[in-house]
């Protein structure tokens, strides 16, 4: 459930109070005679509890006063959950008028950054301490509260994906992921799910994700969830396309063994896709939309695809293989001709594609690519907001050349070690359809092997997506 948004004045189990750097003559009362010691300095993410007079304060830095944004305060709210998580409870958050970012979204990155940065990977921990106390309420001033309530929201929903990244393969499992999907469709009314299985999608043609998810018993899965609310506007359905792959091997192009386990995270782009459109549907939005995941796991084993072969996708297109281990790229070209063809008129879809995106970008920042001029600055604009950044990098049809085949229509990589993203997001560009299109190559922000050092300080699974994909939708509403 997402945590409850107060106004009342029931005394709280802590305050939260923002310090700014260095701490001068606004901070707040309680505080003036630590500022004084240099034990409050308000460097961010700092955080110092206080009990003063039976009360438990913490004091939150946000750095400078005036290069304080929202993500100073999302990782002010984060350090203050740390600092709480052997008490958890409620929460009085006060806000501070002086800074540069309004109250309404002061209040949402101290939601989110409180929600987010309260979250423990460690589920299947079987300690006696058990998981760390969460805050349940948070005390905001009356004006700010539907702000405060839509943020709670979109970390909630957020952390839903966070869970679904670091379930072990065991558990997770395409068609467990589409069991999610059906479970989540149920809880609003709009929202409908329903899943194609290999012969299902033998009958379209879908040859590249079905040769993806051939070597495992785990059989892949075309989870598909519409949202078709009644007073939705005419003529615009968003497409949502989610690279799915539950655990990924490399398939006969078996990837080194040191770090394989993080390769449950391969599906952080669906997961992100899944909860991102039940956020839309939780928010009521007026915008149609449709989700597709497409889930498969990539192992090695006797009926595995191999180097070599020649795929044909869904849209007539044929695929030589050249490596297994890319394989995101093969199961999004059915997805994004299947979202086309269910009516998808602007699509966006999410990956952690290419390892070189990592190198290029780190672990803040998705790169993406797009086909269209508006729809680009949309999806820029739709993650500055909502905290999910992304940077823009070039769609270019001279990229095309590094997939030419001498066989097949197309390869799926390129032996040079030369722009991968690039020439992935060209290869996708073949199967993208008639309108605005953007692939996201979430690879680095979207599972995290260490703290980030901001309000995602665990490893696993980030939720990269939800927010974006709320932002994007509302932002078409």
């Amino acid at each position: 459930m997402p945590v409850a948004i107060e106004t009342g004045d029931a005394r709280p189990d802590a305050f939260a109070v923002l310090v700014t750097q260095p701490p001068g003559d606004g901070v707040d009362a309680r505080l003036a005679d630590v500022a004084g010691t240099g034990e409050l300095r308000g460097e961010r993410g700092e955080t110092l509890v206080l009990h003063l007079d039976g009360t438990r304060v913490v004091a939150a830095g946000v750095g400078p006063r005036d290069s304080v944004d929202e993500d100073a305060l999302r990782t002010a709210a984060a350090a203050v959950a740390h600092a709480l998580r052997r008490v958890g409870g409620t929460l009085h958050w006060q806000l501070e008028e002086s800074l540069p970012v309004p109250a309404e979204r002061q209040a949402a990155a101290l939601v989110e950054g409180t929600v987010l940065g309260g979250y423990s990977p460690g589920r299947w921990k079987t300690d006696e301490d058990g998981p760390p106390r969460e805050v349940t309420r948070i005390v905001l001033p009356r004006d700010v509260q539907a702000a405060a309530e839509r943020a709670a929201l979109l970390a909630e929903r957020t952390n839903r994906a966070r869970d679904l990244a670091n379930m072990p393969p065991n558990e997770l499992t395409p068609q467990t992921l589409a069991e999610h999907a059906d479970a989540l469709a149920a809880e609003h009314e709009h929202l409908t799910a329903s899943a194609l299985g290999p012969a299902e999608m033998d009958e379209l043609g879908m040859g590249a994700i079905t040769a993806v998810g051939r070597g495992s018993r785990n059989e892949p899965r075309l989870v598909v969830l519409r949202y078709d609310p009644p007073e939705a506007k005419d003529g615009l359905v968003l497409g949502l396309v989610g690279k799915s792959i539950t655990f990924d091997a490399g398939g006969i192009s078996l990837k080194p063994a040191a770090g394989m386990e993080a390769m449950k995270g391969d599906m952080a782009g669906g997961a992100g896709t899944l909860h991102g459109i039940g956020a839309v549907a939780a928010l009521g939005l007026p915008v149609r939309a449709i989700a597709v995941l497409a889930a498969a796991e990539n192992l090695p084993g006797g009926d595995a695809f191999r180097p070599g072969d020649i795929l044909h996708a869904a849209n007539g297109k044929t695929i030589e293989i050249i490596n297994t281990d890319a394989e995101g790229r093969l199961v999004l070209a059915d997805a994004l001709w299947y979202a086309r063809r269910e009516g998808a008129t602007h699509v966006l879809d999410l990956a952690t594609l290419t390892g070189a995106m990592e190198l290029a970008l780190g672990d803040l920042y998705a790169g993406y690519f797009a086909n269209d001029g508006a729809w680009s600055e949309r999806v820029r604009a739709a993650g500055e907001r909502s905290g999910d950044l992304l940077w823009p990098f070039p769609l270019h049809p001279r990229y095309r050349r590094y997939i030419d085949s001498a066989f097949a229509d197309m390869k799926n990589g390129s032996t040079l070690r030369q722009g991968s993203p690039a020439l992935a997001a060209e290869f996708l560009h073949e199967f993208a359809g008639e309108g605005p299109w953007a692939h996201v190559d979430m690879a680095g922000p979207g599972f995290l092997d260490r703290s980030r050092g901001d309000y995602l300080r665990v490893p696993g699974g980030t939720g990269f997506g939800v927010r974006l994909i709320a932002e994007l939708a509302a932002g078409l509403a």
